[in-house]
């Protein structure tokens, strides 16, 4: 199965902690037989409204396939890191896999179709 898991840090995280954090969370899909198809960190984000007093976040997207039994071992670990204020999972069909391929390549994920 396909996902994509999006992670809000604290903001008050250093560049290496963010790092860090990105790597830790990368190397526990892998190791629970998962892998990481695409990773974007998005950085230091405003937030829509706050959370734990913060008004911003340090953003991670993470797009892996891996064994269903591992997003709830994910989640645990999600939730024990203090330097999580949120995270939310999200299963890819295989036209979402599609337009996110195609978006990351340059191609419009809208047109159907290519004007001459």
């Amino acid at each position: 199965m396909n996902y994509e898991l999006m992670v809000i840090f604290t903001p008050v995280l250093s560049e290496e902690d963010y790092k860090a954090a990105q790597k830790k969370f990368a190397d526990l899909i892998k190791d629970n037989g998962g892998e990481v198809t695409h990773e974007n960190p998005w950085g230091l984000r405003s937030l829509a409204y706050p959370i734990q007093k913060k008004t911003t976040g340090m953003y991670l997207v993470l797009e892996y396939s891996a064994p269903s039994d591992l997003n709830e071992k994910l989640k645990i670990q999600l939730n024990r890191d203090e330097n999580v204020l949120r995270h939310m999972m999200t299963a890819l069909d295989k036209y979402a896999v599609q337009y996110n391929n195609r978006k990351r390549n340059g191609v419009n994920a809208d047109s159907k179709t290519v004007e001459a």
